[in-house]
């Protein structure tokens, strides 16, 4: 057992981000600034000199377009890949589709930003976060942790909420807290874990690569 290297990265903007879209498990794909972030993330983490031994990433095209991406920049095409649905984003149920605004003026500001930003209540239909790290958290025990205690390095492009579930473990965060998280669209987080499993360092890395 030997330290580990466990980078997570939000998709670069889809589509729908651009237009203000509660997007969950529907399946847009990146814009051009999507994909310029996605290659920029690629290339700050060449700068870094890491290389990765797996990839972890949804079943949903704007992650995976993030991941291959970052991949080509790294010169890592080869890397074994795995998809998974327990990555995917928060299913938003109802809401999925709707302008954010008109949403608003459907249901009241408060109750949108209850189904937004509280930890537990979900939108009609859909998820909150605890139902989504319910299904993220297991899926990275039994999938990702192992890899970690083996001492490799692994790259997971997802989603806003799946990898908020992550950062929840990672850092030690109470509800509370995470809900006041915000992951940025194609911003690597690097995680340096020791052989326990422990945070040794976390950094993001953020601006221009060169």
């Amino acid at each position: 057992m030997s330290e580990s290297t466990l980078v997570l990265v939000r998709h670069g903007q889809s589509a729908w981000n651009e237009k203000n879209l509660f997007t969950g498990w529907k399946d847009p794909d990146l814009t051009q600034r999507g994909i310029d972030e996605a290659k920029n993330a690629g290339r700050f983490l060449k700068s870094e000199g890491i290389v990765f031994d797996i990839a972890f990433t949804s079943l949903l095209v704007r992650a995976q377009h993030t991941l291959d991406l970052m991949l080509a920049e790294l010169g890592q095409t080869s890397l074994p890949v795995i998809r998974d649905e327990a990555l995917n984003e928060r299913d938003y149920g109802d809401l999925s589709g709707l302008n954010k605004d008109d949403a608003r003026v459907k249901w009241g500001e408060e109750q949108v930003h209850i189904w937004r930003r509280s930890f537990d209540v979900p939108p009609p239909s859909g998820e909150s976060l605890k139902d989504t790290a319910e299904r993220t958290l297991p899926y990275y025990d039994r999938a990702i942790v192992p890899e970690l205690e083996a001492g490799k390095s692994i790259v997971v492009a997802a989603h806003g909420n799946s990898l908020r579930s992550m950062v929840m473990r990672l850092d030690a965060l109470s509800p509370e807290e995470i809900v006041k998280v915000e992951i940025a669209t194609g911003v690597p987080i690097v995680y340096r874990l020791d052989a326990g499993g422990q945070v040794l360092s976390k950094r993001l890395l953020e601006g221009t690569a060169a």
